[in-house]
């Protein structure tokens, strides 16, 4: 039998890998390229990156999704690799800020009335994990994902030929009054002493020499120095996924939701027909908890749905890094598209229709800060950011049930730390040593 696809392994050599492939077809269902050691659900960066390394620890590998490699959720995102994205997006606390999201006045988050009924019980176990311990716990539990987040990539991008989507520089949060940025200041010291978070205070004068065409209004900025930014994120898991293509994977098109038993392993239908593994990964971000429930699993997964924009700049204006609006809650920073705006958390069903009002309330305050000129795109796009009450992803073997595997439910930080969890979930399929503890993640945790 002639090696009909390249199977790349880490130190193992073309023809032991012709002999895996040879082994294979002894099996008892018959092999052809469709039947493989794991299967993998969604083709967001998680799933794709997932893919990637399980790909070089010796598996053969079908990445399937219903559309093109990272054209959902993984599209829509501000495109940073936040590398310093320890502390979680917690719930509120102030009463001011909760008022503002339930009258309509917060640019920060929003709240859809018609979904309370059903997303009430989420919420409310998402703000019991916006304690100041149930913050710790979560920080610590972050710091090993985000310290690998960069590094992942960087290997990813190299082998990829995606470095030239790579900027540096980090980001900026802007403040308009002294008063802020000196209580936010207070909170970054405190993070930096305890997880060496490295930020730099601009002033006034700083921060027009860095960005000129920012308003003058601002009063001041904390510079986060070691995040990067992409030109486009799509294009970033476009590129990983045909590197994982190059390198001997499958991408197969195909429903989620046709996944089956099939003897000890599982089935999924493909474009061309079925395609069978021993193990499975459920890597669909917002639609991981369905498929979990269809196999008996109940998980706490909610979601805060989020939009974004493209503008042209008026004249010759340019921003030379993404910026955060801290007391609005969005991002502004270049795309290949244009400059994009995305918009902070819409609590909502995942599936309701549109409601852009956040977009429609960032607008004129991101306007104040940088001139942003037309839109480029007639409707803005809408995702979905699967979310936990901890904020924190689920990782590993889905208990009591065989073979299903769970990478998902990465909050705001899906693009940042899909090569770092991918790698995790890897090692422990395969019986590698994890680099990093996995039971925080567990499937099974207790999420109150």
């Amino acid at each position: 039998m002639q090696d009909t696809a390249k199977v790349h392994k880490l130190g193992m050599a073309d023809n032991e890998a012709v002999a895996k492939i040879d082994a294979m077809a002894d099996k008892g269902f018959g092999f052809d390229m469709t039947d493989v050691d794991v299967i993998v659900l969604g083709a967001g960066m998680v799933g794709i990156a997932t893919a990637l390394h399980l790909l070089d620890r010796g598996k053969t590998v079908a990445l399937i999704d219903r559309r093109e490699p990272a054209e959902e959720t993984s599209f829509g995102n501000a495109g940073l690799i936040q590398s310093e994205a320890v502390i979680p997006y917690a719930f509120p606390h102030d009463p001011a800020a909760i008022l503002a999201v339930l009258t309509g006045q917060s640019t920060a988050a929003s709240l859809q009335w018609k979904a309370l009924p059903a997303i009430a019980p989420w919420l409310m176990a998402y703000a019991r994990q916006s304690s100041k311990s149930a913050i710790a716990k979560t920080a610590a539990a972050n710091v090993p994902l985000v310290r690998r987040a960069f590094p992942e990539h960087h290997a990813l991008m190299e082998r990829a030929d995606a470095l030239k989507f790579l900027h540096e520089g980090g980001y900026l949060r802007l403040y308009r009054t002294d008063a802020e940025l000196e209580r936010s200041l207070k909170l970054d010291e405190v993070v930096r002493e305890r997880y060496g978070v490295a930020f730099e205070v601009w002033d006034k004068a700083r921060l027009r020499a860095e960005e000129p065409f920012l308003s003058d209004t601002i009063a001041g900025a904390i510079h986060m120095p070691e995040p990067k930014s992409v030109d486009d994120p799509s294009d970033v898991g476009k590129a990983y996924a045909a590197l994982f293509q190059r390198e001997g994977g499958r991408f197969i098109k195909g429903d989620a939701t046709t996944l089956r038993r099939e003897g000890a392993g599982w089935q999924v239908t493909g474009e061309d027909g079925p395609v069978r593994a021993k193990d499975v990964v459920v890597a669909l971000g917002p639609w991981s908890g369905d498929l979990l429930k269809a196999n008996g699993v109940d998980v706490p997964l909610g979601v805060k749905r989020g939009y974004h924009m493209h503008y042209a700049a008026e004249g010759d204006a340019v921003l030379n890094h993404p910026f955060v609006d801290e007391a609005n809650g969005f991002v502004v920073g270049p795309n290949k598209r244009g400059y994009r705006l995305t918009t902070g958390a819409e609590f909502s069903n995942r599936d309701a229709p549109p409601s852009p009002v956040q977009l429609d309330h960032a607008e004129p305050k991101a306007r104040a800060l940088f001139p942003l000129g037309k839109r480029l795109q007639d409707k803005p796009w809408l995702g979905s950011r699967p979310s936990l009450p901890d904020l924190l992803p689920m990782i590993g073997p889905v208990p009591g049930v065989p073979g299903m595997w769970a990478n998902f439910g990465h909050h705001h930080l899906g693009f940042t730390l899909g090569p770092a969890t991918g790698r995790l979930l890897a090692e422990m399929i395969t019986g590698e040593a994890p680099f990093t503890d996995p039971a925080p993640y567990a499937v099974d945790r207790v999420i109150g």
